[in-house]
This record gives structure tokens, sequence and C-alpha cells, in this order.
């Protein structure tokens, strides 16, 4: 199944830019995610915290 794949792989053109973006997008959405969780304000943190136990 691997040689299949790599023997279909190996006749593409460019194809090793592929990975090259895969993870490049990765690590853009995760640095992202974890900027996105340091500056979210504390009060609206607490807010969410609490939510589950609000009954209205």
């Amino acid at each position: 199944m691997l040689r299949f794949i790599k023997e279909n792989l190996a006749t593409i053109d460019g194809v090793e830019i592929y990975p090259i973006i895969s993870l490049v997008i990765f690590v853009v959405f995760f640095t992202g995610v974890i900027v996105n969780t340091f500056r979210v304000d504390k009060k609206k943190i607490k807010a969410l915290e609490n939510m589950p136990l609000n009954e209205d």
C-alpha cells in the first residue's frame, strides 16, 4: 500500500511543497490559539468558569 502511494506521489511535480505548507498551517494555527488564550480577558474567563453553576 505504501509503495503504491509513493509511486503515485513521485509522478506529481512539486509534491514536496505540500508537507511544508501543512506544517506552516499547523504552526500558525496553534500559535494563534496560544496567543488568543493568553490575551483573553480575565473577567471573561471568570464568567465562563462560573457559567455551569448559574441557575438562570
